[in-house]
């Protein structure tokens, strides 16, 4: 039985997506010289709505890379996609000064994005997406406005729950109130 679930626990892991974002070479000047070591910036996600990040630093790369990406597995959240492909509605994110703009997209349009956004979209597991990077390019920065944003995201499922509505009456109301928008020009 106990193999039983080691067996489970280990199938998990190997579902999990690992992106090495950025490696950063760091120096701390000590009276005999400089310390050198390595900071590190993974991204972690199974490709089906949980996505995490994490940082690591040490004296030796594959050494930072591992506590990365440990922090990442524990920091996991769950984002809702819209039918497993794209984003519910369009958001913006920020983190210090960077600010991420997140849009829907049809189906086929492909991951419209740069950089830190790219892998995250990659192991988050959405195929339709367009992004934009305004403010700063510093990898952390970006990463951390990204998750800013994609944790602000309501699915139609949460916003009934909120409302004490049923999730038709919702989408419902969204699909009648553009057709009227279209009736009316």
């Amino acid at each position: 039985m106990a193999q039983a679930v080691d067996r489970r626990k280990a199938e998990k892991k190997e579902e999990l997506v690992e992106k090495l974002v950025h490696i950063n070479r760091v120096a701390k000047t000590v009276k005999g010289g400089r310390n050198m070591s390595f900071a590190a910036i993974v991204v972690v996600g199974d490709q089906k709505g949980r996505v995490g990040y994490g940082t690591g630093k040490a004296t030796e790369v594959p050494d930072a890379i591992a506590k990365a990406t440990n922090e990442a597995k524990k920091n996991m959240v769950r984002i809702p996609l819209r039918e497993g492909r794209t984003l519910h509605h369009d958001i913006a994110g920020r983190f210090g000064a960077g600010k991420v703009f997140l849009r829907t997209a049809p189906a086929g349009t492909g991951v419209i994005a740069g950089g830190p956004l790219r892998a995250i979209f990659e192991v988050l597991g959405v195929q339709d997406v367009v992004a934009k990077s305004l403010g700063s390019n510093n990898p952390y920065n970006m990463i951390k406005a990204t998750f800013n944003a994609l944790e602000a995201i309501n699915s139609p499922r949460m916003v009934a729950a909120k409302r004490g509505k049923k999730v038709g009456d919702i989408v419902s109301r969204r699909e009648n109130s553009s057709n009227a928008k279209v009736e009316e020009a």
